[in-house]
């Protein structure tokens, strides 16, 4: 589990050009505290100033600044949606990208050259997936995101993903006030919520917009987080992510779209998967819970001159998992289908890559260290949920899925996700070989007679009819 849950931090400064005030040794000073709320190195809501009321208020800011200050406070303060600040969220994911990636790339509009090499890579990955799984083309088409593109296409996924963790928090903060209270603290309630949501979507929009800095698609993290039936790369992210290799940039751009390709196939043509998963979130999320008594603390001492104590308390491990059977299975069950979604893409990818680029071998290795170093998709999921992958599973997963093609074929393989429960659990990938060898059930005749209960013809199925029907397919289970 993360230490701390949803990344509360500093988030980043948004220096002005001209502005030497920000800079070491400038007019300004020192800089002030860490600021929660994304108005710079400058903190708003302290700072010197002596008898100035405003100094005191709003530290060292310049007037150029104080009125976009004032707004975005007003903004914050006024927001009356849902438990995250989304439009923050998306201003400041934009903020961080424009601000450029760690390794000091700026974000650029794609050109025609590199959307023109995206789209070829794509068409040719899925040419090549053509002969290694059953399952046609998921992709109705075939783009190139910038890293601002990708946080506004992303952006409506990663609101269905948090929201349900964020949510705790908005209901802890109204019921740690005692009952005789809460009637008479309707504004300072309101206004608790509108600072929450407004700390959550600061620190989600610089988490996004750090994130988007370094994924090459939409489904790095094994959930599709674009928009159905659009397959997309990130050209500056895959090229800086073939720095170093020693492998052509044209071999790193299609390996890399056979990922794509890869995933966008699975989650379209299995039609239960995208709700299983996020499913598995939300059921996750439903078992985190408030440490009551630090939020206690921290609105006992809440001073609307002082916000940063209570995101102090959120950084101080306020979200933790209940250690519950419930939130426990809850956990297996997203592990393992969220492993079974990457090992399934990894070992089609291998098959599909190993004739055609010298290189697989070495990029299939290092997009799994990547994977098992925390790379920023892990990071990034376990700061917004608080929840950390199992790379190890994905290992098993990949071998279990090229276990079952050798003994069933890309047909008997693939037909496993025809429904939820035909899958892999957590212990088969523990012991692959007994899955694979484990003689295959038939649902066949399970939806036979599920179509005709609907229909309103259940006959009887005598119990000695044997595996066929529903009897003996449960006993063959067992």
């Amino acid at each position: 589990m993360s230490d701390i849950p949803f990344g509360f931090g500093v988030p980043p400064e948004e220096p002005e050009e001209g502005d030497d005030s920000r800079k070491p040794g400038g007019s300004g000073g020192s800089r002030g505290p860490a600021d929660p709320f994304g108005f710079g190195g400058q903190n708003p809501f302290g700072g010197p100033g002596g008898d100035n009321p405003f100094a005191a208020m709003f530290g060292s800011l310049n007037p150029n600044e104080l009125g976009a200050a004032f707004q975005q406070l007003g903004q914050m303060l006024s927001y009356e949606g849902g438990p995250v600040n989304w439009d923050m969220a998306k201003d400041i994911a934009r903020q961080t990208v424009a601000q450029g990636a760690e390794g000091g790339s700026k974000d650029v509009s794609v050109g025609a050259a590199d959307r023109a090499k995206v789209q070829e890579a794509l068409r040719l990955a899925d040419l090549w997936l053509d002969g290694v799984t059953s399952m046609p083309s998921g992709a109705a088409s075939a783009v190139a995101w910038s890293r601002a593109e990708w946080v506004e296409a992303t952006l409506p996924v990663w609101k269905e993903l948090v929201d349900p963790v964020a949510e705790r928090v908005g209901t802890a903060m109204g019921d740690v006030l005692p009952e005789e209270m809460q009637a008479m603290a309707g504004p300072l309630l309101g206004m608790m919520r509108s600072m929450g949501g407004a700390m959550f979507g600061s620190q989600i929009g610089q988490a996004l917009g750090t994130l988007a800095g370094e994924v090459v698609g939409p489904t790095d993290i094994g959930l599709p987080l674009g928009p159905v039936g659009k397959a997309a790369l990130l050209p500056l992210n895959v090229e800086a992510f073939g720095q170093g290799l020693s492998v052509p940039e044209d071999e790193v751009r299609l390996y890399l779209a056979l990922r794509e390709a890869a995933h966008q196939r699975l989650f379209a043509h299995v039609p239960w998967l995208r709700a299983h998963l996020f499913g598995a979130v939300e059921g996750y999320a439903r078992g985190i819970k408030v440490d009551t008594s630090k939020l206690e603390d921290a609105v006992g001492r809440l001073d609307p001159s002082n916000p940063e104590a209570l995101q102090e308390a959120l950084q101080q491990g306020m979200f933790q998992p209940e250690d519950t059977p419930a939130q426990k299975a809850a956990l297996a069950r997203l592990e393992t289908a969220l492993a079974l979604v990457e090992g399934w893409v990894d070992a089609v990818v291998h098959a599909a890559a190993a004739p055609h680029l010298p290189s697989a071998g070495a990029l299939r290795e290092t997009l799994r260290r990547r994977r098992a170093s925390g790379g920023p998709a892990e990071q990034t999921f376990a700061t917004l949920i608080g929840l950390e992958l199992r790379p190890r599973r994905l290992r098993d997963a990949s071998r279990l899925w090229a276990s079952l093609t050798d003994a069933r074929g890309v047909d008997g393989r693939d037909g496993l996700w025809a429904h939820p429960d035909m899958l892999p659990t957590a212990s088969d990938l523990d012991d692959p070989d007994g899955f694979v060898h484990r003689e295959q059930l038939d649902f066949s005749e399970l939806d036979r007679i599920l179509g005709e209960a609907a229909g309103g013809h259940v006959q009887d199925v005598p119990r000695d009819e044997g595996k066929g029907g529903s009897e003996g397919k449960g006993d063959e289970e067992k």
